[in-house]
């Protein structure tokens, strides 16, 4: 199996609207179909790539707002959190307001076997969270309002666990990151803030991604069929040095948070149902000190991030949440908070063991 392929034991049905989803999430978006009037790019692949389509990628965007007496401000008025640094006109381009004192940068997760997460019970992440503290480690659920059912879920996905499904992830994206409005988001992002500005340059009525009456789905839809049913990246065989390293990894308490697998709930799609998820994240937000991005988002608090799925690994360099570290040992060593514990006694093993830690890490 290929990075980008489908979940085994699909059905004739699923792979088509997997595929149909496959074309849409490489589909190229124009300002004629409602891309912009300030987008940060023009596709999903763009931005999800590395490894194969779906995979993570380098590419940045920028979160801002502003910090005052311990209080964040994601400075929504001004165009806040996220900056959408490009633009179907330059006259409309969005800059970093100077009431920001915070800004940070993200990278785009991989997507890879997004489904099997979809499908873990929120059951199963909120028992996580009742773990009896390990190490100074105590993670917590995020519970927001899922935007497509309008229910009180678990969150998930993105570095801030702020969507707890795939169809909101979907439509958060469109909107955010390619200035498409939708059922779900059907408000378009004024340049920052500035609606004089969104009048003058948005030519397309929204909600600009309509549903097709011949399938009853929209883009969004689509596009959440291909992440749905995307295949996670398999792990390569242990050699004896990363077999050392994983037994390592448990001892320092890495797998407290990094939780190996977990396990989908009932399913109608078979290959979704019941099914091992081999994630080594155990989706909860924790302190992480230092590390934190000082961007307070949804359930998150600006020192809280999500534990990162570790699948994949070996395919998603640069690491942390904004590509700062070019290699695993440097993510290992920029750890904090919750985890300061377990980095401390990475840094105290041996060249040999370190080696090890590092090989087991890039068989996932």
């Amino acid at each position: 199996m290929q990075p980008g392929d489908p979940l085994p034991g699909l059905t004739s049905s699923e792979l088509a609207s997997f595929s149909a989803g496959l074309d849409e999430f490489e589909n190229v978006e124009n300002s004629e179909g409602g891309l912009g009037p300030i987008f940060n790019n023009n596709s999903c692949v763009a931005c999800h790539n590395a490894g194969g389509t779906g995979g993570g990628s380098p590419i940045l965007v920028t979160r801002f707002g502003r910090n005052a007496a311990g209080k964040f401000d994601p400075l929504e008025a001004l165009g806040g959190s996220l900056l959408q640094d490009h633009a179907i006109d330059p006259a409309i381009q969005e800059v970093i307001p100077a009431e920001a004192n915070v800004t940070a940068n993200r990278q785009s997760t991989p997507l890879f076997g997004l489904g099997l997460i979809e499908a873990i019970p929120d059951s199963t992440i909120l028992q996580n969270a009742k773990r009896p503290p390990v190490d100074g480690i105590r993670g917590r659920a995020a519970m927001i309002t899922d935007i497509a059912t309008g229910r009180e879920r678990v969150g998930r996905f993105g570095w801030k666990n702020q969507q707890a499904t795939l169809l909101s992830f979907a439509g958060d994206a469109y909107l955010n990151e390619m200035g498409i409005t939708n059922r779900l988001f059907p408000h378009e992002n004024a340049p920052n803030g500035n609606f004089t500005l969104l009048a003058n340059y948005d030519a397309v009525a929204d909600p600009e991604d309509a549903t097709d009456p011949a399938t009853g789905k929209a883009d969004i839809d689509t596009a959440a069929d291909f992440m749905r049913l995307l295949a996670p990246m398999q792990p390569l065989p242990l050699t004896r040095s990363a077999a050392t390293g994983s037994q390592i990894f448990q001892q320092m308490n890495c797998a407290v948070c990094h939780v190996p697998s977990m396990s989908t709930g009932p399913s109608s799609i078979r290959a979704l149902d019941r099914k091992p998820v081999f994630l080594y994240s155990d989706l909860l937000l924790h302190d992480m000190g230092s590390m934190g991005d000082g961007i307070a988002q949804d359930a998150a608090n600006p020192r809280e991030m999500r534990t990162a799925p570790l699948w994949g690994l070996r395919a998603s360099a640069p690491y942390l949440h904004d590509g700062s570290a070019p290699n695993l040992d440097q993510a290992i060593r920029a750890h904090d908070g919750e985890a300061r514990n377990s980095r401390e006694r990475y840094l105290h093993l041996n060249l040999t063991q370190k080696q090890q830690v590092l090989d087991f890490l890039k068989s996932l």
